[in-house]
């Protein structure tokens, strides 16, 4: 029986727990018996100055945007090369990396990436924000757990694994 190569996804931002993410990906799910694995990382880019306007309502001038679009396109490649540094510390040499870069709303890019490129895992950071931060800034990882078309993995950084722990363990005791 064929090996079909196994696709990993790793949501990749600035953030702390995305680059844990990507560690906990490489640990956990794409061994080193395994060579038919393939590691997606994506960067989604916010959508461009062009179309938005700013507080006041103004337009941005063409300076302003070319500037914002340059930081933007040098951030993503801060990014990929942070992610890439991540998987030459775990001596990866043998994982088939791709790099996909999207423009968007991170969790819709996300979705439409995974089920685009026929991901079978997706993994995710999450900040462990609470109910109410998640109610009102909205969740990336929570709108993808629910939207993606594939199985999604949501790491946690360990000391917050502990805190949610913690406060879970607290409310309980109010009951």
């Amino acid at each position: 029986m064929e090996n079909r190569e196994r696709k990993i996804m790793v949501a990749v931002d600035e953030s702390e727990e995305s680059m844990y993410a990507l560690s906990w990906s490489i640990s956990n799910l794409i061994s080193d018996t395994n060579n038919n694995s393939k590691l997606v990382l994506l960067y989604v880019k916010p959508p461009s100055a062009v179309y938005s306007l700013d507080s006041a309502g103004y337009i941005f001038s063409s300076e302003t945007v070319d500037a914002l679009e340059r930081f933007s396109t040098q951030l993503a490649k801060s990014v990929m090369k942070r992610a890439e540094a991540i998987c030459r510390n775990f001596d990866a040499t043998n994982i088939n990396i791709e790099k996909v870069v999207g423009t968007g709303e991170a969790k819709s890019v996300i979705c439409n990436a995974a089920k685009k490129l026929g991901v079978d895992t997706l993994v995710m950071g999450s900040h462990g924000y609470g109910f109410i931060k998640r109610t009102l800034l909205g969740s990336v990882s929570d709108y993808c757990a629910k939207n993606a078309k594939c199985p999604v993995v949501i790491s946690l950084l360990p000391f917050m694994f502990e805190i949610t722990k913690r406060h879970t363990r607290k409310v309980k005791s109010f009951r």
